[in-house]
């Protein structure tokens, strides 16, 4: 049976002033949410985000992957919409969601935004997500030359992300992708803290590490050591085969304190008090 094991961390970085990046590493789960800068209550839409996918995916182990990142995607929309909705100083609060849920057989990747996956496999490092963005929409039709993208005054502009506004009904679709992966392989999984200050080189290099853990903190560091103007999370996980394990994971970041996951009994939505309460008690 495959599974996940890995580690994370997050940090909020040296010129921010809080952390509104969320992460969970688990056995069957993982997953990156970077709270959109500029909008309301990004670490509360990332914390909700990460709390409800996170206990989505493991509450529906053994179903067919695809499906679980479609319904913890749905979930965590519904969420927000129904915190938006009960706060209006949460009004425009959005997030992006890197996330990789394994049923056992195969992994898959579920995505939008510009938090990122990547694959390390015998040294070679390949991007597995493409950036939900102004300045990849301009990669993609030809308009921008890949070396000017990194320094593109528009290159964090979001086209796509989880939002609390419920008349953006295609703004949160997410990219559901089967990954063709074996034992072995390494997945990196972080938001733009970091591939916006470390190139790929570099992350390829500090993949190699044996330790999932060191990888992740040394990432950090070098995020870090560039200028750390943005709040940084890394979660490195190797693929494994074995028996199953019971085990829930591990909360990073902003939604390590769960008063800024929105309150189901403060909302008067069913479906998303449902999807709400279920992820409280799951994770419990």
């Amino acid at each position: 049976m495959l599974r996940f094991s890995g580690a994370g961390v997050s940090h909020t970085g040296l010129v921010r002033d809080h952390n509104e990046d969320s992460a969970f590493v688990g056995p069957y789960v993982a997953l990156v949410a970077d709270g959109v800068g500029g909008a309301a209550a990004g670490e509360v839409a990332s914390a909700t985000t990460a709390y409800v996918a996170a206990a989505t995916a493991m509450a529906r182990f053994g179903d067919d992957a695809a499906d679980v990142v479609r319904d913890l995607v749905q979930r965590a929309r519904d969420c927000l919409v129904a915190g938006a909705a009960a706060d209006p100083r949460r009004a425009g609060m959005a997030t992006t969601l890197t996330s990789v849920v394994c049923d056992g057989e195969r992994v898959v990747l579920g995505h939008v935004g510009d938090s990122r996956a990547y694959l390390l496999r015998d040294g070679g490092l390949r991007r597995l997500s493409s950036d939900h963005t102004y300045v990849q929409a301009l990669l993609d039709d030809g308009r921008l030359a890949p070396e000017a993208a990194r320094h593109h005054p528009w290159r964090n502009v979001v086209l796509r992300s989880l939002q609390g506004a419920p008349d953006e009904a295609t703004a949160h679709e997410p990219d559901v992708t089967a990954l063709d992966l074996r034992p072995g392989d390494r997945l990196l999984l972080c938001s733009d803290g970091l591939t916006d200050l470390v190139d790929d080189h570099r992350i390829a290099e500090v993949l190699g590490l044996r330790d999932p853990h060191a990888a992740a903190a040394v990432l950090t560091q070098a995020a870090l050591e560039a200028g750390g103007t943005d709040n940084v999370t890394c979660v490195v996980l190797d693929l494994t085969q074995g028996p199953r394990v019971v085990g829930d994971g591990r909360l990073l970041g902003a939604v390590r304190d769960i008063s800024l996951v929105v309150d189901p009994g403060l909302v008067r939505v069913p479906a998303a008090r449902q999807s709400c309460d279920g992820a409280r008690t799951a994770v419990r």
